[in-house]
């Protein structure tokens, strides 16, 4: 238990234990006789105590009470003296697995509340595989003794069967031979109600059972001369900021020492302590690109070896850090054709709203994702600052598009082209998203219907341009004098001559005048 300042536990500070296990006659053999010897009998006193605050025959978290408690029943002064006691002997049996403790901030009283979650004793076989707890007790009462305490754990098979154990074979029927369920119907209702019935929570796990990394995990690892040292541990009780750097941390399968070795560096960090979301992603997607590269490279050179069926069947889907947000069924999109034996149209629409972009793309393909592939949506992502669920959208039109057979190949001035038109309409949303997708394929389609139709009657055109011998120009008709035309009479042409006659002489009179 780390505590710099004894103010910060007293006998008035609240807290509650949570356990889920229960105490078998084993595990109290092991608290007293290998767990005493190395922690004391006080720190197991406050172990049995903390373990009485919930009844024995259930699980879950005790009522929150003031600390008075502990002190007053394990004869304990509320002084400075009884408090570093009361944390040493805490911290004993966090060293050995017994206990972890956590300290909450409340910033409505400005004060803390502790959570002291047990551990369950570990079993004898796993004690003594472990090498510094098998240490700590060989130092504690010597190494004869520790050799007889494993000796009286075990009951040890008789003679005749161990000569037999050679032969052995397992016919145990399996589950499924047995009982069959129904799985083509799943009660949401009861696993959301599981769900929120559900009182303690996996330990080093999130409420949705994805592993999540804490405060701890990071501090633990960061270098105490680093810069940034100052700005990780204001992260303690900023859980805002936490939850944004598990975001990235699984978004691009960032580990603890990994996530240490991001946040060290430089520009991660504002001057007051606040993590720059767009410089640490895009330092996590250049670890997550170098990492898939050499990935890919151990994987050809394991596959000369070995089938990689099996790292296939090993991995596991994980769900979305954030919480899940639902999709409505008018915004529902058609499940593509690759992904109808794999999951209804409610799961695909659920993986596409919520998944990250880089998880999306790995489902589409058997194996690794193209890095030019990746490369694009990567500049989507972090250049052009489209949301997540707009690019699962983007991704699920482009994949549609060329599953069809259509001739549209999937390159990067078409991507960007349609990202960049997402932008200036501003799709920024799941179903701004889904409406333009559908318009699309809307427009696609009556352009396919009038160009089909005008290619049809340019065909007409041009094979009667070619049968006539005449240009496409238009023909503008030509006066012929075929001599239906009637003659002038004497009349008319004696005062056709005078009418001219006249005009000339008035062209003279007009030259004379002109100087």
């Amino acid at each position: 238990m780390r505590m710099s300042n004894l103010h910060h536990f007293t006998e008035h500070h609240r807290y509650c234990v949570s356990r889920e296990f229960g105490l078998s006659h084993v595990d109290s053999r092991m608290l007293g006789s290998v767990y005493q010897p190395m922690v004391g009998a006080f720190a197991i006193s406050l172990y049995r105590l903390l373990f009485e605050h919930i009844p024995a025959e259930a699980i879950g978290y005790s009522a929150v009470e003031q600390q008075r408690r502990l002190f007053m029943t394990l004869g304990v002064e509320p002084n400075e003296k009884g408090r570093k006691y009361l944390v040493d002997q805490a911290s004993r049996l966090e060293a050995v697995g017994l206990l972890a403790t956590c300290r909450i901030y409340m910033p409505e009283n400005d004060d803390y509340m502790y959570e002291y979650e047990l551990m369950p004793p570990l079993s004898p076989a796993d004690f003594f595989a472990t090498q510094h707890l098998t240490l700590l007790l060989r130092d504690k009462i010597g190494k004869f003794a520790v050799l007889s305490l494993r000796e009286q754990f075990w009951n040890r098979e008789p003679e005749e069967w161990s000569r037999r154990s050679i032969g052995k074979e397992n016919i145990s029927l399996p589950f499924y031979d047995i009982f069959q369920l129904n799985t083509h119907v799943i009660d949401y209702e009861l696993e959301q109600a599981l769900a929120e019935v559900a009182t303690v929570r996996q330990p080093g796990f999130s409420e949705n059972g994805e592993p999540a990394i804490g405060y701890s995990d990071i501090i633990l690892r960061f270098p105490r001369e680093s810069v940034n040292r100052v700005h990780v541990e204001k992260l303690r009780f900023d859980h805002t900021q936490m939850g944004v750097i598990n975001y990235v941390a699984r978004k691009y399968e960032l580990g603890p020492q990994d996530l240490c070795r991001l946040l060290d560096e430089d520009d991660v960090f504002t001057p007051d302590g606040e993590v720059i979301l767009d410089t640490l992603q895009h330092k996590a997607s250049q670890h997550f690109r170098q990492d898939m590269k050499r990935q890919e490279k151990r994987e050809i050179a394991a596959a000369k070896v070995v089938s990689l069926r099996s790292a296939v069947a090993g991995e596991t889907d994980d769900s979305n850090i954030l919480q899940e947000q639902p999709v409505e069924m008018e915004y529902y999109v058609e499940v593509p054709p690759q992904f109808l034996t794999k999951c209804d149209i409610h799961q695909y629409n659920m993986m596409l709203r919520n998944e990250p972009y880089t998880r999306l793309l790995q489902t589409f393909f058997p194996g690794a994702v193209p890095g030019q592939l990746m490369d694009i949506f990567e500049k989507i992502d972090l250049n052009y600052k489209l949301s997540g669920e707009v690019i699962n959208v983007l991704i699920h039109y482009l994949m549609t598009m060329v599953a069809s057979g259509g001739d549209q190949r999937m390159n990067r001035n078409f991507v960007e082209a349609i990202a960049s038109n997402m932008l200036v309409k501003q799709v920024n949303t799941y179903e701004k998203a889904v409406r333009y997708i559908r318009d699309q394929s809307k427009v696609k389609g009556k352009g396919a219907a009038s160009g089909s139709s005008g290619a049809a009657s340019g065909t007409r055109q041009r094979s009667y341009a070619k049968s006539g011998g005449r240009s496409g120009k238009p023909e503008i008709p030509i006066v012929l004098d075929d001599g239906s035309a009637g003659t002038v009479s004497d009349e008319e042409f004696a005062a056709m001559m005078k009418k001219a006659a006249e005009i000339k002489a008035g062209k003279k009179k007009g030259a004379l005048r002109t100087p």
